[in-house]
């Protein structure tokens, strides 16, 4: 699998993301760094703590990794779900956000991992 073809998987452009980091070469390390990040790990148990604080802090730095790194899709529900919770307060919508972040994460690891083993 390709730098663009894991991207295309995960709904994002590698493009705007190569032309940031200088190169696929780049991009690529970058990209699978992505499997270590702890950030949405600490989302998760965040959330299964109800610690509004601490998950709108994982919320916001998942956004910015994924924004960096071009992954548009987990990017976009990362963001909505930041500003959720931007008011330090579940609402009825969080969860329903953060299940969008959780399938979404999952699209891009699957992609990821892919990409890795190739």
């Amino acid at each position: 699998m390709t730098v663009e073809e894991c991207y295309e998987k995960m709904g994002a452009s590698s493009a705007e993301a190569g032309k940031r980091l200088g190169s696929v070469a780049l991009l690529k390390r970058f990209a699978l760094m992505f499997l270590k990040d702890t950030s949405f790990s600490d989302l998760k148990q965040a959330m299964e703590n109800k610690d509004v604080k601490t998950a709108f802090r994982a919320a916001h730095t998942l956004k910015g990794v994924c924004l960096n790194l071009g992954f548009d899709s987990l990017q976009k529900v990362a963001s909505e779900l930041t500003e959720e919770l931007r008011g330090l307060e579940f609402t009825a919508n969080s969860e329903a956000l953060y299940q969008k972040v959780v399938e979404q994460y999952n699209v891009v690891i699957n992609a990821l991992t892919e990409l890795a083993n190739s």
